[in-house]
């Protein structure tokens, strides 16, 4: 599969999820500091603007992907469930048409964000997960997490990087790798005491 039919995929299962929902779980507090799931969801519009109106935006945000992100996420505060999925669903693909391997990567880990606090696991496709694990998303800057460590994935077949190990499924290495505390957990190897470091995590 290419790299957009994985993010399409990605999107499609996720918008299911978000179908079955309940109103307060869409309330609920996800894995993004002060974000609830639907402000999550709200986040992942972007794909719904054109990119001339996104560059802009981000051009009276200073460059900054954080404010950029809040504000967008601030836009969509109004809207009802109904339509956020909604919106999702028919985005156009507009940024993501551009760079499908960022959009798949921020897509997979927002949806465990999403995913993990609700208890609503799954078992992700090897393919969708290899491609996130070795194309992180930049804007999350992996590399203040992932430098000087080897991280090996234990149930796909998928190593990268060279130092202490870090080992475990490869969806924790994917939501450790852009700062996911919640991962830290399912994680082991004498590498994890230096993320967890890196993490601001508690010892």
């Amino acid at each position: 599969m290419s790299t957009r039919d994985l993010l399409r995929a990605e999107r499609a299962e996720l918008i299911a999820l978000l179908r079955a929902l309940s109103d307060e779980e869409w309330l609920t507090p996800s894995l993004c500091a002060g974000w609830r799931v639907r402000d999550v969801v709200g986040h992942l519009l972007y794909d719904a603007i054109p990119a001339p109106t996104y560059a802009g935006v981000f051009l009276r945000c200073g460059l900054s992907a954080d404010r950029t992100n809040n504000v967008l996420v601030d836009r969509s505060r109004a809207l009802p469930t109904a339509r956020l999925v909604s919106k999702l669903e028919h985005s156009g693909e507009h940024i993501t048409r551009l760079v499908p391997r960022v959009g798949l990567a921020d897509m997979l880990v927002h949806q465990q964000d999403i995913r993990r606090p609700l208890g609503r696991f799954r078992e992700i496709p090897a393919d969708r997960l290899r491609a996130v694990l070795s194309h992180p998303d930049p804007f999350a800057r992996p590399g203040r997490y992932t430098r000087g460590l080897r991280f090996v994935a234990t149930d796909i077949d998928w190593t990268s990087g060279s130092g202490p190990e870090v080992r475990g499924p490869g969806e924790a290495l994917a939501l450790a790798m852009v700062g996911r505390r919640a991962a830290l957990a399912d994680l082991d190897g004498a590498g994890v005491a230096t993320l967890r470091r890196r993490m601001g995590a508690p010892t």
